[in-house]
């Protein structure tokens, strides 16, 4: 019998134990600030000035901030959060959010007195003509008892146009459930929709005409907050210079902006 050198055998051996042998799983992937996508932003309760150094690193786009009635425990969007926000190249959607929780609370009444005042806070810091106010919808309507969302909104539209002199000087969102963004957008009442993060809120899970999604936190920041996703244009703003607004999208090419009246006493009597 001839004995084979091994020499010729080991290199198979190998080649085969190789072939055979399973690869090894990638390693998971990292979520990066730097990774974040065209239109990501998040909002919060609290005034952005005191997390700038978290939110010029965070990779995000926009920063939404809430209008409330000067009575609120909850700090309003000012002037000089606007300024570094936008220092930082930072865009802002402003929401009104005031009572929105009580179903008692929407009105067409309630939602033209709520227009007033988001509309003169909007002014003060020198938000621009043409850029969005969301109204807030923090509840579950079911589809059949919508009238009254509905009426608020009207107020809202009434509003706006009294308190800039009968043509509107700023546009409209909805921010709310599935069921609320497509009854008060479809019924041309809103320009913009921002579906709550509330996925059991009637509508939610099938709504796809959002132009703003809220979602859980982003995993890399410290602060309390939701994260958001935008889509297409949707009615974010800017500061330019601190004094003079500019906007993300040009407005009506016809549209004067009214002189700002020197008295706010009917702001006084809101509840």
């Amino acid at each position: 019998m001839k004995l084979t050198k091994p020499a010729s055998i080991f290199p198979a051996l190998i080649l085969t134990a190789c072939y055979h042998s399973p690869s090894p799983p990638p390693p998971p992937a990292i979520a990066l600030p730097s990774s974040v996508g065209s239109g990501q932003g998040l909002d919060l309760a609290t005034d952005a000035s005191e997390v700038v150094n978290e939110l010029k690193n965070s990779g995000v786009e926009f920063v939404a901030r809430y209008y409330r009635e000067p009575t609120s425990r909850w700090p309003a969007l000012s002037a000089s959060e606007a300024q570094r926000l936008s220092s930082l190249g930072l865009k802002m959607v402003a929401v009104w959010e005031s009572r929105s929780e009580r179903p008692s609370h929407f009105s067409y009444s309630s939602g033209y007195s709520d227009a007033m005042t988001a509309y003169w806070e909007a002014r003060a810091l020198g938000q621009p003509a043409g850029s969005a106010i969301y109204f807030a919808v923090d509840f579950n309507p079911r589809s059949w008892s919508l009238a009254p969302i509905d009426q608020y909104f009207r107020g809202v539209a009434a509003g706006l146009a009294a308190a800039s002199g009968g043509k509107p000087y700023y546009t409209v969102g909805v921010y709310g459930s599935g069921a609320v963004c497509d009854a008060v957008k479809g019924a041309g009442l809103a320009r913009y929709s921002w579906l709550s993060n509330s996925i059991a809120w009637e509508g939610s899970t099938s709504y796809a005409d959002w132009n703003i999604m809220q979602g859980d936190r982003l995993p890399w920041l410290s602060f309390n907050h939701d994260s958001d996703q935008a889509k297409g244009e949707y009615g974010a703003f800017q500061l330019t210079g601190y004094t003079v607004a500019s906007y993300v999208s040009a407005g009506p090419p016809d549209f004067v902006p009214p002189q700002i009246p020197t008295g706010r006493q009917s702001l006084t009597s809101l509840p």
